[in-house]
């Protein structure tokens, strides 16, 4: 399997005091020089804007975020506070403001807690828990029900399967289990599917979906839309993509983000901040193999001004 490919990497040479000393003079004194800001932080991994973060306090007494909140508005302000938020902060910030207010946006929390592994999952409880000194799993129960509430509970455990081996015996007791717990009987047991989408492993998960496919002669996500309905067919679904393939499912997130009137601004810039260091040029082919154009131009027609800079800066 081909190593994944980010577009946002370490950058050799690192300086945290040139950095630091760039930064301030692009926000002191009249007017804000955005194209600097912009040439530092998306060429910098996260660690490194910490470390640029962390002198910046020492060098000049001056709290880096706060400024940059002083300085910056809107989109644009959105996306370089995103980037300079350490990952699992981040996440969970988009966790809180996805059930936040009035409904619940079930698309981000299953976007996130779907698409992390077990350490990360650990590490975005223990920021939700220090930022918004409350339980994740606790807040994330009120705000659902039913299966979805079962599906987001088991996803935020932690708990999934990391091994690389592939069980090809195992595959095949998954795949009869899962036919005969949906297609084969009057209604589905929900808990199967549960069970093994929520505690495999993504090869294993594969391997699994190519048995169902040879055992009930179509794939498992034409029986979820047949057998499911609502969040719950949401929520496998999410599953069943993300373990075909991370690049196309979130190439497929982009193009929903980008879709039709209006753009979802807060999903275009978690998407491509969270996976620039993973990877995003993976997706860059993946959206470009299935919407026939580039994912820069499709996001250059979407938004505009500094904030598509920041956009473009990560995609590049």
């Amino acid at each position: 399997m081909a190593a994944p490919k980010p577009t946002v990497v370490p950058l050799p040479g690192f300086d945290k005091d040139s950095d630091a000393a760039v930064l301030r003079k692009a926000m002191k004194g009249l007017g804000t020089d955005e194209k600097a800001i912009i040439n530092v932080l998306v060429c910098r991994s996260n660690n490194q804007r910490q470390e640029i973060a962390a002198h910046f306090k020492t060098a000049y007494g001056k709290d880096l975020i706060t400024d940059l909140k002083k300085e910056l508005t809107g989109d644009f302000e959105d996306g370089v506070l995103g980037l300079m938020d350490p990952f699992p902060v981040y996440d969970a910030r988009c966790l809180k403001k996805a059930m936040k207010g009035v409904g619940t946006d079930e698309s981000t929390l299953l976007e996130i807690l779907c698409a992390r592994n077990n350490a990360q999952i650990k590490a975005i409880k223990d920021a939700y828990k220090k930022t918004y000194h409350n339980d994740l799993e606790s807040d994330l129960q009120s705000e659902t029900s039913g299966y979805l509430k079962r599906t987001l509970t088991g996803l935020v455990q932690g708990n999934r399967d990391e091994s690389m081996a592939v069980d090809a015996a195992k595959a095949k007791n998954d795949a009869q289990t899962l036919y005969e717990a949906g297609e084969k009987k009057l209604g589905t047991d929900e808990s199967e599917f549960q069970r093994i989408l929520v505690t495999r492993s993504w090869l294993q998960m594969r391997a699994i979906f190519d048995e169902y496919g040879k055992i009930a002669g179509r794939s498992i996500e034409e029986s979820i839309k047949r057998e499911m309905s609502g969040d719950l067919e949401r929520a496998y679904l999410n599953i069943v993509k993300f373990a075909r393939s991370p690049p196309e499912y979130f190439a497929e997130v982009l193009h929903k983000a980008m879709k039709g009137v209006g753009t979802d601004e807060d999903r275009l810039t978690r998407t491509l901040i969270t996976r620039s260091e993973i990877d995003l040029g993976d997706i860059k082919e993946a959206y470009q193999a299935k919407y026939e154009k580039p994912l820069a131009k499709a996001v250059e027609s979407e938004v505009g001004g500094d904030f598509k800079k920041l956009l473009l800066g990560l995609i590049k």
